[in-house]
């Protein structure tokens, strides 16, 4: 069983930055791909980000490509999600996820545990 704890949203404005952190405890983190979705007010849930194991591959959706970055440190079992350049279309429950697959993916099938999700605000 794996837990995971995002923290960091808020409201920010438009042109601002936030870090989103989501702690995991469970199964050893470093055996797991991680990813970041995010589901706005009468939306489907939408991929953002996603890494593999080692953290060496990336991958991120057109949306936020250039303005958000993904990261882990294994050592304290906690992946981030960078976010500048916030836009108000930004606005959602981001949530973190976990998959035993090697490489993350944008399908939201693929992943096998899932937070609580955190609330980021972005006003204009």
């Amino acid at each position: 069983q794996v837990q995971l704890v995002e923290s960091g949203g808020g409201l920010v404005q438009a042109g601002g930055s936030l870090r989103l952190s989501c702690a995991a405890s469970g199964r050893t983190f470093s055996s797991y791909a991680m990813g970041w979705f995010r589901q706005a007010p009468g939306k489907e849930r939408e991929f953002v980000a996603a890494i593999s194991w080692s953290g060496g591959s990336t991958y991120y959706a057109d949306s936020v490509k250039g303005r958000f970055t993904i990261s882990r440190d294994n050592a304290k079992n906690t992946v981030y999600l960078q976010m500048n350049s916030l836009k108000p279309e930004d606005t959602a429950v981001y949530y973190c996820a976990a998959s035993f697959a090697e490489y993350g993916s944008s399908w939201p099938g693929e992943y096998d545990y899932w937070g609580q999700g955190t609330q980021v605000t972005v006003s204009s």
